[in-house]
């Protein structure tokens, strides 16, 4: 049984698109608030369409699944400088293979600043984390964002 599913959250910085873009596609950035605070074992991005991105990282004990390894394995499919950032992943857990998504990051500018749109496109497999997990998965991830270009 496969579940689709599609979110998108949106933030408000007062940074310029390009200080949000930089946060969203360095991969020094990136890894400080996407997989770093979840116990990275592996991060590598090759920035640039067809580029890959890759992660590893063992769930920690206050997660619903402690212990558990999960592996993201993306292609970046569409960059525009300081517009936007789409990449297409498979995530697994424990070796199998539970959603495949494409996620896009909008950036924009705002008369304050810049504005993050980010859409999440997901189908979900048996033994899935599910869309309502997800969602709330990168409510956290865009929370360490907010709080990585705050610094």
């Amino acid at each position: 049984m496969t579940t689709p599913d599609t979110f998108t959250l949106t933030r408000a910085y007062p940074h310029s698109p390009a200080q949000l873009f930089a946060v969203l596609s360095d991969p020094a950035w990136k890894s400080r608030w996407y997989s770093e605070p979840l116990g990275e074992k592996l991060f590598t991005s090759d920035f640039r369409v067809g580029g890959r991105e890759l992660n590893r990282y063992e769930l920690g004990p206050d997660t619903p699944f402690p212990g558990l390894i999960v592996e993201h394995d993306g292609r970046f499919e569409d960059i525009v400088q300081d517009k936007r950032i789409v990449l297409a992943t498979s995530m697994r857990f424990a070796g199998k293979r539970v959603s495949t998504a494409l996620i896009t990051f909008l950036v924009s500018a705002t008369p304050n600043g810049s504005a993050l749109e980010l859409i999440h496109q997901a189908v979900f497999y048996e033994g899935a984390d599910g869309p309502d997990m997800r969602r709330g998965g990168w409510e956290v991830l865009l929370g360490r964002l907010d709080a990585a270009i705050a610094a």
